[in-house]
């Protein structure tokens, strides 16, 4: 589903990456882990072009983009234009919640829809209600930001991503903002979606989540990314010792 080749990605004289190859299976959750600051976050980034990777390319379903060293500034038209369509295949949940707080949830819900999509008001605000529908929040239509909790808060975030009917869902340590007693209810909206066959990539921290979850997990460290077994994975977030990857990246 998510195809990833030769990516690298530099922030000056620091390479965050380079020549990262993988591929993420369709339909399945993906855990993605390693310490702060390994290029976690920004390899989430370049999938959704958030952040324009230096070199390498990405594909998502049939579409697929992809340059060298010093092209990210020019690309023509044709790219240009496969890189926004791309964008709408994704969706992406955030570790701050970034609702309009002056929008009721079914309104940040309805929003892209309508504005980027041109989708009808009526038909957007049925979609909305049967999204809010399924992260368990329906009852909250027209509740604002400000009187919902922060786990109710990022089932709206993620109602607001699965609005427009992305393919895959990326989620960037979407509870590191949360009470951990508020944690489980985006959890069990993602296992939902797990259930129901969506696409997910997720960076967390959560080592017990991505153990019921995933039966592997890609560790970030040192610029490189590797496969390892989820249950080799200890509490810290790291391989056990003597635990060797299970599929290298190029």
């Amino acid at each position: 589903m998510v195809k990833i080749e030769t990516l690298t990605k530099s922030f000056g004289a620091h390479t965050v990456f380079e020549n990262v190859t993988l591929e993420f299976p369709r339909g399945r959750m993906s855990v993605i882990m390693g310490p702060s600051g390994c290029g976690k976050s920004t390899f989430l980034r370049c999938i959704n072009f958030l952040e324009m990777f230096d070199s390498g390319r990405i594909a998502i379903g049939d579409l697929s983009v992809g340059w060298n060293h010093g092209e990210a500034d020019r690309l023509p038209l044709d790219k240009k234009s496969a890189l926004q369509k791309m964008r709408l295949k994704t969706g992406m949940v955030f570790q701050s919640f970034n609702l309009f707080p002056h929008l009721t949830a079914l309104e940040n819900v309805t929003l892209a829809p309508i504005q980027v999509k041109q989708m009808p008001a009526r038909e957007a605000v049925d979609l909305g209600r049967t999204i809010l529908s399924r992260v368990g929040l329906v009852d909250k239509a027209d509740a604002y930001p400000s009187r919902l909790s922060g786990g109710q808060q990022q089932r709206v975030a993620i109602a607001r991503s699965l609005a427009m009917q992305p393919e895959v869902m990326l989620y960037d340590e979407p509870t590191s903002a949360l009470d951990p007693r508020l944690v489980d209810e985006v959890f069990n909206v993602m296992r939902e979606l797990d259930n129901e066959g969506m696409t997910q990539l997720l960076v967390t921290h959560h080592v017990r989540f991505a153990r019921d979850v995933s039966d592997r997990v890609l560790i970030f460290e040192s610029g490189r990314a590797e496969w390892h077994p989820s249950s080799a994975i200890g509490e810290t977030g790291f391989p056990s010792s003597g635990c060797p990857g299970i599929s290298l990246q190029a």
